[in-house]
């Protein structure tokens, strides 16, 4: 599913029209990146947290030449999916294995 699948599906669950699913849903992305940018966690309960991630420095290879490169420090975004979101997707998958 990519963004404009999921407007529309956001547009058909809420009876807004698609211009007013994407400006809601632009919105909401754009708040939980800022907030992630500026050191904050975001949790949507059921759903699941954003939250910033400090990668230590660490070395690594150049796969063209295999020669040994130092990869400098980084905070990268993480997501941990939340209980609710985490028994939907393993229960989807236990109804997969039931079916086959």
């Amino acid at each position: 599913m990519n963004k404009g699948e999921l407007v529309d599906a956001i547009a058909d669950k809420t009876g807004v029209t698609k211009k007013q699913a994407d400006a809601v849903l632009t919105a909401a992305l754009e708040a939980i990146i800022e907030a992630v940018a500026s050191g904050d966690k975001v949790t949507l309960v059921g759903f699941g947290s954003f939250n910033p991630r400090d990668r230590a420095a660490r070395e690594g290879r150049n796969p063209k030449t295999n020669e040994k490169m130092e990869i400098a420090a980084t905070r990268v975004p993480g997501f941990s999916a939340g209980k609710a979101f985490k028994e939907k997707v393993a229960g989807g998958l236990e109804e997969l294995k039931i079916a086959a």
